[in-house]
């Protein structure tokens, strides 16, 4: 590959970190320097080095040019359901990034196909990362707020760390979960052993979950959850760890078996409601989502095979 850079570290570089001297030598975010680091596409010395590297003065940096980009289709449209001035909701499909990040750089996200789309991004603390106030994984499908002012972005922020956004899921997982309506509080941390996956931790952070049984079947069960928290990965954790992974979840042991039975090609998670106070205008935003043609041909293909509505005793 060609040479973007070569550079040899002068005294002022000396004892900082590999990935801060680079960020500001390329004037780009030390998200996209890490990106290049985890790449290899940086050489000190004629050798691969990590962030972490502390650089010495006369080390001579070398970055590499990245090959074009594989061409890549375009985003889907993204359907906003709510919109003012200042946020927009969207209804996220399965499939799409929310953002750009390792292994996503050539893949499109949703903050590509809100701009295309011509939806105005607040630049808030991660400019990678414009109106992204939370996320959903790439796997799970459902409603979003997305900032378009500074404003918003602001006081979206304040909420979520108040708790005071209301998250309501649609999730079917194996087995059926006995209480059928239960509270799960146990904090939450990358796996020691897996780091692209989450685990239940004691020295992570504090995460709560709230579960009730809609509907139940031999083999699985629809679950209203609602989050007081935003961990990572969080339903998807919790519900594996008390033994009902989300079906079609094979990264949290959800059974092959009955996601095939139940035509599923992702985890059958789906964030149905949302509601918040309105940052800016104080108004009640309360908006909901069916489930995608997919999850309800799961659904359905579930009552097929003898799903009926849970009546507690």
């Amino acid at each position: 590959m060609a040479r973007l850079l070569v550079r040899v570290a002068g005294e002022s570089d000396a004892d900082r970190r590999l990935d801060q001297v680079l960020a500001g030598w390329l004037d780009e975010p030390r998200s996209r320097t890490q990106q290049r680091l985890a790449s290899g596409e940086v050489a000190v010395d004629g050798r691969l080095a990590g962030k972490s590297h502390r650089v010495r003065p006369g080390e001579e940096v070398t970055v590499a040019r990245p090959p074009p980009a594989a061409r890549v289709d375009p985003p889907p449209p993204v359907p906003v359901r709510w919109a003012d001035e200042h946020l927009v909701v969207i209804a996220k499909p399965a499939g799409l990034v929310v953002h750009p990040g390792a292994g996503t750089s050539s893949r499109p996200t949703l903050v590509d196909a809100l701009r295309g789309q011509g939806v105005g991004l607040a630049i808030g603390g991660d400019p990678e990362r414009p109106g992204i106030v939370h996320r959903l994984d790439r796997g799970t499908s459902g409603l979003l707020a997305v900032a378009c002012s500074m404003e918003a972005y602001a006081g979206l922020v304040s909420a979520f760390r108040r708790h005071a956004v209301e998250r309501v899921y649609w999730a079917l997982v194996d087995g059926v979960p006995d209480p059928p309506r239960a509270t799960i509080e146990a904090p939450i941390a990358r796996s020691r052993s897996q780091r692209t996956r989450f685990a239940v931790d004691p020295a992570g952070r504090a995460a709560v979950s709230h579960y009730d049984v809609e509907a139940a079947h031999r083999g699985c069960a629809e679950l209203s959850v609602r989050l007081d928290t935003g961990r990572t990965h969080q339903v998807r954790v919790h519900l594996s760890a008390v033994g009902h992974p989300v079906a079609g979840d094979r990264t949290y042991g959800a059974s092959v078996e009955r996601a095939a039975a139940l035509g599923l090609r992702r985890p059958a998670l789906h964030a149905r409601r949302l509601a918040f106070e309105h940052p800016v205008t104080g108004e009640r935003v309360v908006v909901e989502e069916p489930l995608p043609d997919d999850l309800a041909a799961a659904r359905s293909r579930a009552a097929d095979r003898g799903l009926t509505p849970w009546r507690a005793c």
